[in-house]
């Protein structure tokens, strides 16, 4: 009932799942991920405990493929079950039970795991893995959905449409840096899920992910006034009570006198 992509990143610093369903919410039940440690995707008849079975089995040490072991040896559904775990070292395991619903399988490779049951056929995962693999120069993120695209695309799970999600882990990368979730979107009941996340996924980047040095337009006393003036028409004592009111402390530099300002919230306040 479900297509998925577990993978780590290149540099060795993110994991994530991308993840699309006819199924209602299905980023609630078939991904998990903890940063310096793994990923996994557990659908078909998803045992949920999966997760957090595999996410220990990893934080002790096993690799992907003897975490998957440990969970099949001791599942008597094992043959309803199909799942994607990808390690701390980016090596990655699938499976697929026999009595899962056809089409159903997977691929895996260096830092990657595809699977998929219910789908229209063994191109959806081709199309997943191709788009992956050609996909090195995109951030992550991008890179995870453009896979999970390519897969709805080639026809995705053959009852429909309904539900996607991305999750993105990262040391440090939550907001305010106080956990290490990058990416969390999910949505849960749409006709065209996959292209409602990407949609999501350009918000999150303007308001939950920080401001590169290439993004940071430097605040010169003349800009200053000029930001003070905008929020003052705005009805806002100061900028900085401006930017806390549009969740923009991600784009602008701390502080009642900021350093600097991302130029798409810039770009904001002057369309304004």
């Amino acid at each position: 009932m479900t297509f998925s992509i577990v993978a780590r990143s290149d540099d060795g610093e993110s994991w994530g799942v991308a993840v699309a369903s006819k199924f209602l919410a299905v980023g609630s039940a078939v991904p998990a991920a903890v940063a310096d440690v793994g990923a996994i995707a557990t659908q078909a008849d998803a045992n949920v405990s999966y997760k957090f079975l595999a996410l220990a089995h990893l934080d002790d040490g096993a690799t992907a493929q003897i975490a998957l072991d440990r969970l099949l040896e001791e599942d008597d559904g094992r043959e309803d079950r199909q799942v994607g775990i990808v390690d701390m070292e980016g090596n990655a395991a699938t499976y697929t039970g026999r009595d899962c619903f056809d089409w159903a399988g997977g691929a895996s490779g260096d830092g990657f795991a595809i699977q998929g049951n219910i789908l229209t056929g063994p191109e959806v995962v081709e199309a997943m893995q191709a788009a992956w693999l050609a996909g090195s120069d995109q951030p992550f993120a991008r890179r995870l959905l453009a896979a999970l695209a390519a897969g709805d695309r080639a026809g995705g799970d053959r009852r429909g449409r309904q539900s996607a999600s991305l999750l993105v882990v990262r040391d440090g990368a939550g907001y305010g840096g106080f956990d290490d979730t990058a990416v969390d979107l999910r949505v849960d009941d749409h006709t065209d899920p996959v292209t409602e996340l990407e949609r999501l996924l350009d918000l999150n980047d303007l308001y939950l992910t920080a401001s590169t040095h290439d993004e940071q337009e430097p605040v010169t006393d003349e800009l200053f006034a000029e930001l003070e003036a905008f929020a003052r028409a705005q009805g806002h004592e100061h900028f900085r009570e401006w930017v806390g009111s549009q969740n923009y402390e991600m784009r602008v530099a701390p502080g009642l006198r900021p350093e600097w300002i991302d130029r798409r919230v810039l770009g904001i306040v002057r369309s304004s």
